[in-house]
C-alpha cells in the first residue's frame, strides 16, 4: 500500500489563494504536508484547486487542519492515494517556469533559460510562496529588476521572511558586491535556503557577495542588528506583520534606503502605506500583480 496521499479542494481563485496565505501564517504547521495551488485550465482564470500532499493517509485531524485554512465553509476535500514516493513529483505538476524582469525561475525538472541577459534560478516546488509562482514573489523579482534599471545602488541588503531564499538570491545577482542577509521565523527555512543556495551556485558566508542566513522573528535578531544599517530591505510576508514592522524597518535602514514590500492584497495597501508613511517612508513605485500589491518605498533622507 502506498504511503503517499493527496487531499484536493476545488474553489475560486480568491478562496484558494486565501487558504495559501493562511497556511503561510499558520503556527505549528506540519512541514511534511506540502500545499500547492493551481489554475485548472487556460481560459478559466477563476477556477482553481488546492492540493495538499501527505506522506501518509490523511487522518481526521489532517482534514480539519486543511479545512481550517478556508474562511467560511470549506470546500469538499477529495482524498486520493498516490503511487509510492510520487507525491513530490505530483506536487510539481503545473509549476511551469516563470519570467519576471531578467529572472527565469524554474523547478529542477526544467532547463534554465538560454536567453541573453536572463538569470535562471532553480527552486524546487514546495509551498506556494517563495517559488516564483506566487504573484507576490514574481512581482518582487520584477520590481527588483526595475530598481536596478533605475540606477538603485545597493551595498547592504536583507530579505526578511526569505522562505526559499529566492529574493535574496535575486538581489545578490543584481548587486553582486553587496552584503546580503536572509532571515525567516521558521527554522526549517535555514536548510531550505542552504540547499537552494547550493544548487544555484550562491555562496554562503558573511562577506560581501555571500549570503548570511539567520532565524529571526521580524527584525529582532542580533545578526540582523549587527549587519545593519541596510540600504535595501525586502519583506514579502503579510500585511499585518508589515504594518507592525514598519518602525523597525525604518530604524534598520540608512536615510534614502529602499524598502520592497509584498504579501499584501491590494485592498490592504492603504493601511500598509499609512504605517510606512508614519515611519518615515515615501512611495517610489507600486505595481499590482493579480490581487497583490508590490510596493517600493524609500526612507526619507535626513533634512
Amino acid at each position: 500500500m502506498s504511503d503517499s496521499w493527496k487531499l484536493t479542494a476545488f474553489a475560486d481563485k480568491a478562496t484558494v489563494q486565501g487558504a495559501l496565505v493562511a497556511q503561510e501564517s499558520a503556527t505549528n504547521w506540519d512541514d511534511e504536508i506540502v500545499l500547492a495551488g493551481f489554475e485548472l485550465a487556460d481560459g478559466r482564470p477563476d477556477d482553481w484547486r488546492l492540493d495538499a500532499y501527505f506522506p501518509r493517509k490523511p487522518r481526521r485531524a489532517d482534514r480539519a487542519m486543511i479545512a481550517a485554512l478556508f474562511t467560511g465553509d470549506a470546500p469538499e476535500l477529495i482524498a486520493e492515494e498516490l503511487p509510492e514516493t510520487d507525491w513530490v513529483t505530483e506536487s510539481q505538476q503545473g509549476v511551469e517556469p516563470i519570467t519576471a524582469g531578467r529572472f527565469f525561475v524554474h523547478t529542477p525538472d526544467f532547463a534554465p533559460s538560454d536567453a541573453p541577459g536572463m538569470r535562471s534560478f532553480a527552486i524546487p516546488a514546495s509551498q506556494a510562496f517563495g517559488t516564483g509562482q506566487h504573484e507576490t514573489t514574481a512581482g518582487c523579482l520584477a520590481m527588483l529588476d526595475a530598481m536596478k534599471q533605475r540606477g538603485t545602488v545597493v551595498r547592504n541588503c536583507a530579505d526578511i521572511g526569505t522562505g526559499t531564499g529566492l529574493l535574496a538570491f535575486a538581489a545578490m545577482a543584481l548587486w553582486p558586491r553587496a552584503l546580503a542577509t536572509a532571515s525567516d521565523i521558521d527554522p526549517a527555512c535555514a536548510g531550505v535556503v542552504e540547499y537552494n543556495a547550493a544548487i544555484n551556485g550562491v555562496p554562503l558566508g558573511g562577506r560581501a557577495g555571500e549570503l548570511a542566513m539567520t532565524i529571526a522573528d521580524g527584525m529582532d535578531d542580533a545578526l540582523l542588528a549587527a549587519r545593519g544599517p541596510y540600504d535595501l530591505l525586502i519583506a514579502n510576508i503579510l500585511a499585518g506583520p508589515l504594518i507592525a514592522l514598519a518602525p523597525d524597518f525604518a530604524r534598520a535602514m540608512v536615510p534614502g534606503g529602499n524598502l520592497l514590500l509584498a504579501g499584501l492584497l491590494e485592498t490592504q495597501e492603504a493601511a500598509v502605506r499609512a504605517a510606512c508613511r508614519r515611519a518615515g517612508f515615501r512611495l517610489a513605485a507600486r505595481t499590482v500583480n493579480g490581487d497583490w500589491s508590490i510596493l517600493w518605498l524609500r526612507k526619507r533622507p535626513r533634512s
